[in-house]
């Protein structure tokens, strides 16, 4: 036995008998047992209810061994004595970063960026600013240009993550408590209490495998759509770029290149439209606040609830308890993101094809690969659909471009970006539908408007709005203008 209690930084000793030693460790459940009862995946953990249980510490640690139980100690504590808000944003870091340091399937590790591969982001970004310049009308956004490790990438999108998740785990957190009878509810605010840290961990835990996953295959911080890094960074992943070029066929410096070209349009979008940031977080938090927890499945699990068995929560979070409400506010909710997402998606494709096609050669087959691996079922998706049933795809990404594309080409550059001042002259899911109709439909002339409402400006009327103060969901003054137009016109 060792002489350090709980094994902390001493390696695994070899059994006194060799190799009947180990066959008999593995008997006992060492190193093969179940997963471990806390959902962490820490290697060789041993669950509840194996061989030995009746030894109830043997039955939750004697499988792991030395190095893992001080891990195991510490992981359970965090769980137990947890007390902030709805998700353990601590442990999702951890295992994050945990995931990270593991590396991917196809065996790359995460490394530190060098000069080298920063200095070619940079460039990359720099250039890709100038050529989009002819593309649209929007200036640029990118203040700095960062290459990041996945590492920089989990520390960078966490608060991101943390704003798109927190409101769902909220409502589980609240229905943990009010699965029980309100008399039971003082006895057993000890248990509730305790359940609700084990959902944050249970939840912290999910999301941190899911973004630990995700920083192994993305090239930027805009890929799923959503602005995750801050305001005005663009930022690539050199060692992922190398990876998803490593089998197209096609130079690094164009791939690299194109891929700036996408961050960099990104973030000219949600630098100068600045309500588009929070309409999309207020799209997610409207479907997810919308979301009807499984409350039978629930006090099924509360009923049954064994605190020797933690990871039946788990299973319950893996399973799915959460179902849309099938009502018109939740498929309105879900469909303005489904339709905003493919117009953020939409603009950025057709504004860098016209960016790249003259000056890459390579720039259709880039653009095919993109589209077809941003409409695939990622581990963003995977973990948002486990939550919360919602996926993060531009289910019309391509009905979205080809409607941009043809908006350039009827209204030029400037007429097609000027949609972007309100989020009412944003096309709809129906527009979709019917694209010529849309881009075709007759503008309305505001100059009458414009005119009526300075004159009244100037003389003293309070009419017009003062956008300085903005609410989220409102852009410069031309938007102002147009909602006051639509006030005026009802």
């Amino acid at each position: 036995m060792s002489d350090t209690p709980f094994g902390f930084g001493l390696p695994p000793e070899e059994p006194d008998d060799g190799d009947e030693g180990k066959k008999k460790d593995q008997e006992s459940g060492g190193g093969q047992g179940p997963s471990n009862p806390f959902g962490f995946g820490l290697p060789g953990a041993g669950g509840f209810g194996s061989p030995g249980a009746d030894n109830p510490f043997a039955a939750m640690f004697g499988s792991l061994s030395p190095n893992d139980l001080g891990a195991a100690f510490q992981q359970l504590g965090q769980m137990l004595s947890y007390e902030g808000g709805p998700v353990n944003w601590d442990m999702a870091k951890q295992i994050a970063r945990q995931t990270v340091s593991q590396g991917t399937a196809d065996g790359t590790k995460d490394s530190s960026v060098g000069p080298a591969d920063r200095s070619a982001v940079q460039e990359a970004v720099r250039l890709a600013d100038l050529w989009l310049d002819d593309a649209t009308s929007l200036p640029s956004g990118a203040g700095t240009a960062v290459a990041w490790s996945r590492a920089e990438w989990v520390e960078a999108t966490l608060p991101a993550w943390q704003e798109l998740v927190d409101p769902v785990a909220e409502r589980v957190g609240a229905a943990m408590g009010d699965v029980l009878p309100e008399e039971m509810q003082a006895m057993a605010g000890p248990l509730i209490g305790m359940m609700r840290s084990m959902g944050g961990a249970m939840f912290g835990t999910q999301i941190g495998q899911a973004v630990g996953v995700l920083a192994g295959e993305v090239v930027g911080s805009t890929d799923i759509g959503l602005p995750l890094g801050p305001a005005g960074k663009a930022a690539l992943l050199p060692v992922n770029i190398e990876t998803f070029g490593k089998d197209l066929g096609v130079p690094k410096e164009e791939v690299r290149l194109y891929l700036a070209l996408r961050e960099a349009a990104h973030q000219r979008l949600f630098a100068h439209v600045p309500w588009l940031r929070s309409h999309l977080f207020g799209a997610v938090d409207g479907y997810a606040r919308g979301i009807k927890v499984d409350t039978a499945k629930l006090e099924d699990v509360v009923g049954q609830f064994d605190p020797q068995n933690p990871e039946q929560l788990q299973d319950a979070l893996q399973q799915g308890m959460f179902q849309p409400e099938d009502t018109p506010e939740q498929k309105a909710a879900l469909a303005r993101l489904e339709t905003a997402l493919a117009l953020v998606e939409g603009w950025v494709d057709a504004v860098v094809h016209a960016a790249a096609k003259p000056r890459l050669s390579s720039a259709d087959a880039l653009r095919e690969t993109l589209r077809r691996r941003r409409a695939s079922d990622g581990p963003a998706e995977q973990t948002f659909a486990t939550l919360i049933g919602l996926e993060l795809r531009p289910r019309r990404l391509r009905d979205a471009s080809r409607l941009w594309a043809s908006l350039t080409d009827a209204r030029g550059v400037d007429g097609r970006d000027a949609l972007w001042h309100h989020p009412d002259m944003l096309p709809t899911a129906s527009d979709l539908d019917d694209p010529d109709g849309f881009v075709h439909r007759e503008q309305i002339d505001f100059s009458e408007l414009d005119k009526m409402l300075g004159e009244a400006a100037s003389g003293g009327s309070t009419g017009k709005p003062d956008l300085s103060k903005g609410d989220g969901n409102s852009g410069d003054s031309e938007a102002g203008e147009d909602r006051k137009k639509d006030d005026d016109s009802e």
